[in-house]
């Protein structure tokens, strides 16, 4: 490609532009080898991707709630003696407001060290209503998945049907483990 001449016009604009550069001053001196150096070669990134971020030397691993409680605490659940530390009624809302609920109140039981949250979802609804039998509302059919899917997962020894004190099918007790485990 042919080179082009500048114009008179854009010959005042350069050298305008020209004398208002200033130089960059050098911030440290040179040292003697850099003028034997000629090129620096860039480094080359062994793995181009970012590796997984390591968690928390704090936080509990990802584990399962346990089926079944040693003894003393069967016993509590089997009797109806086991009192909750905190509950909450999910009735009357929607997924989302469910959801978000459930997790405030799981980090504020975690917080202050509670072991027992109730859960209040709500029972089968019965046959006859223009449902299927035993065909559960929408909390309750998330609740199970929010449990083992959130953040507090970790958090949880066990989930369990609550005593019929508490609401039987339609609750659960949810049971944290203890802090530090």
């Amino acid at each position: 490609m042919a080179e082009r001449r500048l114009s008179p016009e854009e010959k005042a604009l350069w050298g305008h532009l020209s004398r208002s550069v200033r130089p960059i001053r050098q911030l440290a001196p040179a040292s003697p080898l850099a003028s034997q150096i000629k090129s620096v070669p860039t480094p080359i990134k062994a793995n181009p991707y970012p590796l997984p971020p390591l968690s928390a030397p704090n936080a509990p691993t990802k584990r399962r709630p346990a089926d079944m409680l040693d003894g003393t605490w069967e016993r509590q659940i089997r009797r109806g003696l086991l009192s909750p530390d905190i509950a909450i009624d999910l009735h009357g809302h929607s997924l989302a407001t469910a959801h978000a609920l459930l997790g405030r109140t799981l980090a504020g039981a975690l917080a202050s060290s509670a072991r027992v949250v109730l859960v209040v979802t709500g029972k089968a609804r019965p046959a006859g209503e223009g449902h299927a039998a035993g065909r559960r509302g929408a909390i309750r059919a998330e609740i199970g998945h929010w449990l083992e899917t959130g953040p507090h997962a970790p958090f949880i020894a066990s989930v369990r049907r609550a005593h019929q004190r508490h609401g039987g099918d339609g609750a659960l007790y949810v049971i944290l483990r203890r802090p530090g485990r």
